[in-house]
């Protein structure tokens, strides 16, 4: 399963890159025009030598349309032909196991082997939303609580309770009941130590979010490497960390470009979520001085500027953390913005143009 996890490098990038899609929905567009963008940035990811295309599931964010993982992968399985597509992940707490085992042995029978199962233990939203996905007040994110999940999760994936178990006469199909064997591997997904930890324990790929929890990164790498153990999934660590970045032809574009994504984030972390603005209100709203100070933070930890300063941007962070691996997230108002930008970092790698394969 190693080959499964992990990528190519090409061109002049120095590790292999991927592609983090939220979906974004900017104002004065539609979930629709969204989901479309998705499929083009699927392809334009294929044909540009990207590793991966994920989607992360969130709820109840109006600037956000990948609150359905698996339906969205599902539609991009039957728009690609090659590039690997997974979750960013799917939130285990949210889901029972079998579901979860059930929905991506569907995916990984409409492409196989080319899905990833990434896993994340936080509802990917607020508490009042978390309480009803999960129909309860009690939100089990404990240290107990997804180890057992993700234990059951790997069962049903790989068909094998022991006799007198519980779901020993259980099976997630599609799954390795039908035969051939085989199954999307899973990631563990982090912002913090937690998962970092179980992740090295259980010998898994670990995916860390850079992109939103930057003070965090060195330190979950280190507890991962030195906590990880050999496993028959992997035989030495292999972390990914998500990052921010946004490049366009003129830095002040991409300036310009990037304010609305901080401006989206200023508002859904102050309890005023909603799609994300145009960069001309961007550019327009008064920020008070702690707003201010929340965007410039924010920015700082987002790559962007001219293709070459991106480069620039990506080859240091990646040097200062070790990532065997850079998953991109560009987070724009529009959709053109967000094609442009992995066309020009594709362009400042050197990244091949590999030809497109009929879909169908």
């Amino acid at each position: 399963m190693t080959d499964a996890i992990r990528g190519e490098a090409r061109g002049d990038a120095p590790v292999p890159l991927s592609v983090l899609d939220l979906v974004t929905v900017g104002s004065g567009r539609t979930a629709t025009q969204a989901l479309a963008t998705s499929v083009e940035l699927s392809r334009l990811a294929e044909r540009r030598g990207f590793h991966r295309h994920w989607v992360a599931e969130h709820h109840s964010m109006p600037g956000v349309a990948s609150s359905s993982p698996a339906v969205i992968l599902a539609h991009l399985a039957a728009h690609t032909r090659r590039i690997r597509l997974g979750s960013g992940g799917v939130m285990l707490p949210n889901h029972a196991p079998l579901v979860i085992a059930e929905q991506f042995g569907t995916l990984e029978a409409f492409a196989p082997g080319r899905i990833d199962l990434g896993l994340g233990r936080a509802p990917g939203t607020d508490g009042a939303t978390a309480a009803a996905l999960r129909r309860t007040d009690t939100l089990n994110e404990g240290a107990d609580d997804f180890p057992e999940q993700l234990s059951e999760l790997t069962r049903f994936l790989d068909d094998d309770f022991p006799d007198g178990h519980p779901y020993a006469r259980i099976h997630a199909v599609p799954g390795p009941v039908q035969g051939p064997k085989g199954r999307p591997p899973v990631w563990l997904l982090g912002s913090s130590g937690f998962s970092a930890r179980l992740a090295g324990l259980l010998g898994l790929p670990f995916a860390f979010a850079h992109h939103f929890s930057a003070r965090n990164t060195i330190p979950a790498l280190d507890l991962y490497r030195e906590s990880f153990r050999p496993s028959a999934v992997l035989d030495a660590p292999y972390a990914m960390i998500g990052v921010s970045a946004l490049a366009a032809d003129e830095a002040a574009e991409a300036r310009r470009q990037v304010l609305s994504g901080a401006l989206a984030m200023l508002r859904l972390r102050t309890g005023r979520p909603g799609l994300v603005p145009t960069p001309e209100e961007a550019e327009a709203y008064g920020f008070s001085p702690a707003e201010r100070e929340f965007v410039d933070g924010w920015l700082a930890n987002v790559v962007y500027g001219t293709p070459d300063e991106v480069r620039t941007g990506l080859d240091d962070l990646r040097k200062r953390t070790g990532a065997d691996e850079l998953m991109i997230t560009a987070n724009a108002h529009g959709g053109d913005a967000r094609l442009r930008s992995y066309e020009l970092i594709a362009d400042a790698y050197d990244l091949p143009e590999l030809p497109e394969l009929p879909e169908g």
